[in-house]
């Protein structure tokens, strides 16, 4: 790697630093930058009625700030700008957002765009970073300030024109984070007193990372240096528009809002240029999972991407933050163990509180099912099957019995070489244990009892006629027990030869209407120390129980 061709980004001259003690306590202002930033990224931009689509998901979502285009930059953008002025598709508590470069005929052209809006922000920028007045622009300091000061009094003579109080107004020093800080803020200072910004008419300033450029700690630094060196502090809104080239978008802007921001640009799931922008769902569900209402609706996460890959023709990826396809998803043995225990003992103990093992926030509270949470693939052990078994099927497998029927799915992985679906594994336990038919097969059971004293709980009162399949041949036998299952087991001994004990036991229903059945769970031990499992499901108890032993007897 050649690492030498690169300098490390300069730290902030900041002493006493507060946002490292700081707690978000509530959400910032929300800006979306989908519909400019996110489509401009996209190879295929979006389309006017796909804009409008958009547009209505993200009123949808809750956000109050949209960002729609750049209108003077292409017909789409400013067609859809007017439609959605035309046909009233902006509610009244909800503000578009334009962007424009501090250029005369491109800021008048904006200003044609938003002809009879009710509420817009106009958004100027121009680069302010040192590379670009170096190397793109070649001007001075003085010559880039000039540029801001002449856009912002044009926005400032048109607004006054239009006569729209509903018009308010955003400089950002594009390439902030290029920037020299103290210069930054000089553009800043004067953009404030040629727009004449007060705290009863404040003005935004956003401050991207147009390309992040260091660790979210000095991106803190800078922010809060901003806030305790810009005047009138009140007359401005601290917003923040981080780039996620490091992979810290996200931890950026929360840092950036604990250092002093008061609003957040971004997009859903991080679109934007190059590695994207923050990622909106994931900064505003990071403030769900510490109690603090993101003030955005993320309830139906599914269809918001279902919208989303629709629209843009980009896809999520699977490990996205709480909206990848397999964030929900446990394959480690251990894990699926855990989430399994973890639910348990949230029903268990009733608690509101959410608290459960590898899984952050609840997928129920973003709309996504329980039925995805465990799959199974030739990481996965015993827990995770266990829990697919009860969760999608109502089959309770004993803990008994659990590490032997998870060596038959690992087996059975590891000859397909691929993960099991759910319906997969529960074929795999009645071909394992249910439909375990060689070599005995039960043709015809009859079951009598004769309780003489009803009072006695050892009296042998049960007597047992069975017709069995053998290798092709029928036999018969007719016994007596305590029960049914103890006149079976004695019969079988006396039909095989075996002799053995039953050494677990587990029932119960799976349904709970009057056709409900039973499903019987058994462990018997041979003699000789051999120990075999079995299963049975009848409509009778009793039956269930009898099939279990068989299916036991057949397995050994």
């Amino acid at each position: 790697m050649n690492y030498g061709k690169y300098e490390a980004y300069p730290a902030v001259d900041i002493e006493d630093r507060t946002w490292p003690d700081k707690r978000i306590t509530k959400a910032p202002h929300w800006c979306s930058i989908d519909l400019r930033d996110g489509n401009q990224a996209l190879p295929v931009p979006m389309s006017v009625d796909e804009k409008v689509e958009m547009f209505r998901l993200l009123v949808d979502i809750g956000f109050k700030e949209i960002e729609v285009g750049f209108p003077s930059a292409a017909a789409v953008e400013f067609q859809f700008v007017r439609r959605l002025i035309e046909e009233n598709l902006i509610p009244e508590d909800v503000t578009i957002q334009v962007l424009t470069q501090a250029r005369e005929h491109l800021i008048r052209k904006t200003f044609d765009a938003l002809e009879g809006v009710g509420n817009a922000i106009v958004h100027l920028y121009n680069s302010t970073s040192t590379v670009q007045r170096d190397v793109v622009f070649r001007m001075g300091c003085d010559e880039i300030k000039r540029i801001a000061m002449d856009g912002t009094r044009l926005v400032r003579e048109l607004k006054e024109a239009s006569g729209n109080e509903g018009i308010r107004f955003q400089y950002s020093p594009e390439s902030f984070t290029g920037t020299e800080i103290d210069y930054a803020l000089e553009v800043t200072h004067a953009v404030m007193d040629e727009w004449g910004a007060s705290e009863s008419d404040p003005i935004i300033i956003n401050l991207p990372s147009t390309v992040e450029m260091s660790t979210p700690n000095i991106f803190a630094d800078r922010i809060e240096w901003f806030c305790r060196n810009i005047r009138e502090r009140k007359a401005v809104i601290i917003s923040v528009h981080t780039h996620n080239d490091r992979g810290t978008a996200v931890a950026a802007a929360e840092l950036a809002v604990m250092a002093g921001a008061d609003r957040v640009e971004g997009a859903l799931f991080g679109n934007g240029e190059r590695c994207g922008n923050l990622d909106i769902v994931t900064m505003a569900l990071n403030l769900c999972t510490q109690g603090v209402d993101p003030e955005l609706d993320f309830t139906n996460l599914a269809h918001i991407s279902d919208v989303y890959r629709k629209n843009t023709r980009m896809s999520i990826h699977p490990r996205q933050p709480y909206s990848g396809e397999l964030v929900y998803t446990a394959f480690s043995g251990s894990h699926q163990d855990a989430i399994n225990k973890g639910m348990k003992a949230i029903r268990a103990s009733g608690n509101n509180c959410w608290n459960v093992p590898y899984l952050p926030i609840d997928p129920r509270d973003v709309g996504c099912s329980y039925k995805a949470i465990v799959r199974i693939n030739s990481q996965s052990g015993k827990g995770g099957v266990a829990y697919i078994m009860e969760n999608d099927f109502g089959y309770e497998i004993p803990k008994w019995m659990q590490p032997h029927f998870g060596s038959a799915v690992q087996s059975k992985v590891d000859t397909t070489g691929r993960e099991l679906l759910p319906e997969e594994i529960r074929e795999l336990f009645h071909e394992e244990y249910i439909r375990m038919h060689d070599p005995y097969l039960m043709k015809k059971c009859t079951i009598k009892w004769e309780d003489q004293d009803p009072e006695r709980d050892d009296e042998v009162s049960t007597t047992l006629s069975c017709i069995l399949q053998y290798n092709g041949t029928e036999r018969s036998f007719t016994a007596n027990g305590n029960g049914p299952v103890d006149a079976f087991v004695r019969g079988m001994m006396q039909q095989t030869g075996l002799v053995f004990s039953v050494d677990e036991y587990a029932e119960h229903s799976i349904g709970h209407t009057a056709d409900a059945k039973a499903l019987a769970y058994i462990r018997i031990k041979e003699e000789g120390g051999r120990e075999s499992i079995g299963a049975g499901i009848d409509s009778n108890i009793s039956l269930a129980s009898i099939k279990a032993v068989l299916s036991a007897v057949n397995r050994l």
